[in-house]
């Protein structure tokens, strides 16, 4: 307990899924949680489950001045930003063929962009006092899957803007990291629903499964927990794969 006792931990998309376990995990670690999404009502219910170390926001993370507004509250309310947890996504099926110029403009604006915008703000928040942000990227961004054009591109820049941003604060001793997680898969709502016959009745199942590529919400919210802690000090512009080895029989 208290592996991050006290830091200030902003994460967005977390009304459910691997947000919402983040969101969970970090404040029974101590933290105090600034918790983002477009769904209010969602993000409002996490918070109340965790009491008065958390606050609920409204965000759109591909809005600037949703940007903006939600670092200013969070200085208001804790007065500083240790951890950014750029989490929040969309996916959609689409091959380079029959995905449309507007799905692949909303999928970067979002997916990109966001990310783009939460590091922006974020390093502006933490250079004076050091801090970690923790960029939710896919083992998409590093083999090819043909299904998922815009959605492997997307992660692709968020794999690259987070090496930027490792070496710029480096570079500039600001004592900010910067590191990409890659899942293969991971069983949440958003996930589930674009798989048919994926019951979420069966995560008992498919965690039993030595071979199974995809992982629980829990998975991830346990690295970041690592990443967000001072345990992982000197790990910084890292792609931390956690997909069981799938990459390796891919190749």
């Amino acid at each position: 307990m208290g592996r991050v006792e006290g830091k200030v931990v902003l994460i967005t998309g977390a009304a459910s899924g691997v947000g919402k376990e983040n969101a969970l995990l970090l404040a029974r670690e101590g933290a105090r949680v600034v918790l983002t999404d477009v769904n209010v009502a969602g993000v409002q219910a996490v918070a109340e489950e965790i009491g008065a170390s958390a606050l609920a926001l409204q965000h759109d993370i591909s809005s600037e001045d949703d940007w903006k507004n939600v670092l200013a509250a969070t200085l208001k309310k804790f007065g500083r930003l240790d951890v950014l947890v750029n989490n929040a996504a969309i996916l959609a099926f689409g091959t380079i063929e029959d995905t449309s110029l507007e799905a692949w403009q909303k999928m970067q604006r979002i997916n990109a962009d966001g990310y783009f915008l939460g590091c922006k703000y974020a390093v502006s928040a933490m250079k004076d006092r050091g801090g970690a942000i923790i960029n939710m990227a896919s083992l998409a961004a590093i083999s090819g899957m043909p299904s998922f054009c815009a959605y492997s591109a997307s992660k692709g820049a968020v794999t690259a803007l987070t090496r930027s941003v490792a070496a710029h604060c480096k570079q500039r001793g600001y004592k900010v990291r910067c590191n990409s997680l890659h899942p293969d898969g991971i069983l949440t709502p958003m996930v589930a629903n674009l798989m048919a016959g994926v019951d979420p009745s069966t995560v008992g199942e498919i965690k039993g499964d030595p071979m199974a590529r995809m992982c629980l919400p829990q998975d991830i919210a346990n690295l970041v927990l690592f990443l967000a802690s001072d345990e992982s000090r000197f790990i910084n512009g890292s792609e931390l794969r956690i997909d069981n080895g799938q990459l390796a029989l891919d190749v």
